[in-house]
């Protein structure tokens, strides 16, 4: 089964012989011209955009409606003959620090003789303003960032890493000034993309310090070409692990989940990890009633990231920084492709694909 079956239909956006793009459907290796087939202006379009505005009926009555076409036996175009576009027009991109496990490794790694985790840790969900211009689709070459590195030298990153993370794709905006509560969560967000949260260790050390990743991140992330709506993940809904100390009540402790998604790493055509995202401190709907908490609005294409997805064990860890614990050989030299692959539980009895995410490494230009 490839796991792009009728349980799944996740949503992209597509050219076919070089005419414009719009919003497919993908079933198996097929993908639905679901602009065509509907006849709905929204979906004649180059992003998603215009679609995820519409919000969770239309979504809903959408889905449906491309269930029921393909099951009718709608004609459809072989993947192999498409291009696939950035699916979505990112407006804002967040990025949280979500996963107790890496930022214990990390913090171990960058203080062995002080505290794993930082006083604020367990208290509220960490994350970062990122750059939504350098958001990529996948397949996308990576060039290898420079910038100051310790010492202030200036050169190109010799410590290039990834970070396997999911992403949230927002379809709904929402009022400045009005927080966003923890069970709104699914009035806004649309689904789920893969992502790969490409850094550069030795830029982000030498900046990070007072405030926070900058160009050691900004350079790129690259996401896959397929949107789960979260309709297909509704099999995939776990309790989180367990959160001590109780969060405040914005952020709804013991009232959100996670999600039971699988994620496989390679490098250069060898699985280096296997972490899990349902082993995940802060739930999707934490870090958005936390991003919104303040009254920051929300709007159409927002994307925020989970951030490294690590697991307790030494072969679930979601970055090369954990992987190798510090060996410089660990990192990524030029040529080198990076395949981020997930996996989630069906609603019907088996496992669907998400997509897949794809990077190579290009040297440094200048």
């Amino acid at each position: 089964m490839s796991g792009f079956g009728l349980d799944h239909l996740p949503y992209g956006v597509f050219s076919h012989l070089g005419d414009t793009p719009r919003v497919g459907v993908r079933l198996d290796d097929t993908v639905l011209d679901l602009a065509a087939a509907t006849g709905r202006p929204e979906l004649a379009t180059s992003s998603l955009n215009a679609f995820l505005a519409l919000g969770p009926e239309v979504w809903t009555e959408t889905r449906a409606q491309a269930r029921e076409l393909l099951e009718g036996g709608s004609p459809t175009l072989p993947l192999a003959d498409v291009t696939l576009h950035l699916p979505v027009e990112v407006a804002d991109y967040v990025d949280f620090y979500a996963s107790e496990h890496h930022a214990t490794n990390v913090g171990r790694i960058f203080r062995p003789d002080g505290d794993a985790l930082l006083p604020n840790w367990k208290h509220l969900p960490v994350g970062y303003h990122g750059r939504a211009g350098t958001v990529v689709p996948s397949g996308t070459p990576v060039v290898r960032p420079s910038g100051q590195r310790p010492g202030g030298v200036f050169g190109a990153s010799a410590r290039l890493d990834i970070e396997a993370e999911l992403g949230f794709v927002v379809g709904v905006g929402s009022r400045l000034g009005t927080p966003v509560p923890h069970d709104a969560f699914a009035d806004h967000v649309f689904g789920v993309v893969g992502l790969n949260d490409w850094s550069a260790r030795d830029i982000q050390a030498w900046e990070y310090v007072p405030l926070g990743p900058f160009l050691g991140k900004s350079f790129a992330t690259s996401i896959s070409h397929w949107v789960t709506p979260l309709e297909a993940l509704e099999a995939a809904w776990v309790d989180l692990p367990g959160q001590d100390p109780e969060p405040l009540p914005y952020l709804g402790p013991g009232a959100t989940r996670g999600l039971d998604i699988d994620v496989e790493i390679e490098v250069d055509g060898v699985v280096v990890s296997r972490p899990s995202y349902r082993d995940m401190y802060w739930s999707p709907a934490q870090m958005l009633a936390h991003l919104t908490v303040n009254g920051a609005s929300l709007r159409t294409g927002d994307l925020y990231g989970s951030g490294t997805i690590s697991g307790p064990d030494a072969d679930q860890r979601g970055s090369l920084l954990e992987i190798g614990w510090g060996d410089e050989s660990a990192f990524l030299a030029d040529g080198a492709e990076v395949v981020l692959r997930y996996s989630a539980p069906g609603t019907g009895g088996g496992r669907i694909t998400l997509g897949e995410v794809v990077g190579r490494i290009e040297p440094a230009r200048g």
